[in-house]
């Protein structure tokens, strides 16, 4: 079991700097730029008045909620997930489960919020409709993506993340390192700083 083991936490290390990122342009950005801009957009966004706003399926809804009230009390970049259970049957049992997010959206986001949309495949239809309804309500966005290079969300950012891996857990614990390095980095995080014990 060692040898798989070893294998398996390789491939995951070796993963971040596979991330491939680009804007919404299409002109690729090195890791470092990506991030970049994506702290400067989510500290932009909060200090305008505006919101980020998280969606995710399963795995990739407990990344949106985490962050969300990561982004909120730890970084103090206000922000919300559209995960509430009760919404999302109701706007699934009522509009279909692909509306789930773009409905929330309609009602709840404005000009100049920023949406992070997370989808291991890319190619989820609630993610893609709340994307489309982001950018009819002029809000800015974010997207994490993995599997098939060319998935459907991957170029739909003003910031895009690929990660190209086929595994969910992989894809879906690199999503959460890139989210978690933006708050962190926000937050002030620099490599001579000390752990806190």
């Amino acid at each position: 079991m060692s040898k798989q083991i070893d294998a398996y936490f390789a491939t995951l290390g070796a993963l971040p700097g596979a991330v491939r990122c680009h804007d919404g342009g299409g002109t690729e950005l090195s890791l470092d730029e990506a991030i970049g801009r994506f702290v400067t957009l989510a500290r932009e966004t909060h200090e305008s008045g505006n919101k980020l706003i998280f969606i995710g399926n399963g795995g990739s809804a407990g990344i949106a909620s985490h962050m969300a009230i990561d982004y909120s009390k730890n970084g103090n970049i206000r922000s919300q997930a559209f995960n509430d259970s009760s919404a999302l049957t109701c706007l699934g049992n009522d509009l279909g489960y692909e509306n789930v997010f773009s409905k929330q959206i309609e009602l709840h986001s404005r000009p100049d919020d920023l949406l992070v949309a997370i989808s291991s495949s890319g190619n989820s239809e609630n993610i893609l409709n709340g994307v489309s309804q982001a950018r009819e309500a002029g809000c800015k966005v974010i997207a994490l993506s993995g599997f098939a290079e060319d998935n459907r969300l991957r170029g739909l950012g003003d910031i895009n993340f690929y990660v190209p891996s086929q595994e969910y857990g992989f894809v879906e614990i690199i999503h959460l390192a890139l989210c978690h390095a933006v708050v962190d980095f926000a937050m002030g995080w620099r490599d001579d700083k000390p752990l806190r014990s």
